[in-house]
């Protein structure tokens, strides 16, 4: 079988649930591992460097910018944030499964310079549901609200750039869901044409 492990990249427009969606996914697959990003805010209290994040400071940031080290970068509040371009292909090809959670900017830039990912777009069940998504975070003032609906609601249009779309009408289906989509990705010919090449090896036609 192939030893090269999956890439996949999962984004949405906010309020869909999908961090909820990717905490369960990496408690139930033991072989999937969250990439660490490198950031250049302070460490929080309980944050490890290496495992939280990878604490740099802005210097050493746009350095690695510049020699093109980040699969997607951006800046957030101040503060950068990017994919490390390094440690998520060391794991893959390590075989390990990587589990990206970003947001659609971010996944897009993901895509254009890895292609053989697997981007996965999160949808509520409803512009209903993800209005009251919203409304029962709490934090939100009317003008903010109206913002970040507005903002979800043009993200959908995104959905087309994306291999699969998943519906989170619940966080336990959503998950089994995205456990089928990369169950079948292993599955994909090019995936395992080293197989192949071990079956026609392994035997000569009668």
């Amino acid at each position: 079988m192939g030893s090269k492990g999956l890439l996949i990249v999962i984004s949405g427009p906010s309020g869909t649930g999908k961090g909820t969606v990717c905490r369960k996914l990496l408690k139930e697959c033991k072989d999937l591992h969250l990439s660490v990003s490198v950031t250049t805010r302070q460490p929080r209290p309980g944050e490890i460097d290496g495992k939280s994040y990878f604490f740099v400071d802005k210097e050493k940031f746009m350095e690695m910018k510049e020699r093109n080290q980040f699969l997607e970068y951006a800046e957030v509040y101040g503060n950068y944030y990017g994919t490390p371009k390094e440690y998520v292909l060391n794991m893959l090809n390590s075989g390990r499964d990587v589990l990206l959670e970003i947001d659609i900017q971010g996944a897009l830039q993901v895509k254009e310079t890895f292609r053989d990912g697997v981007f996965i777009f999160v949808v509520p069940p409803s512009m209903e549901e993800l209005k009251n998504r919203i409304i029962k975070r709490g934090s939100e003032t009317q003008e903010t609200f109206k913002t970040r609906f507005n903002s979800a609601f043009n993200e959908l249009e995104y959905c087309v750039q994306y291999n699969y779309v998943v519906i989170n009408d619940s966080v336990v289906k959503a998950c089994e869901k995205i456990k089928a989509i990369i169950t079948a990705e292993r599955c994909k010919v090019r995936r395992n044409m080293d197989l192949f090449a071990a079956l026609r090896g392994g035997m000569q036609k009668t």
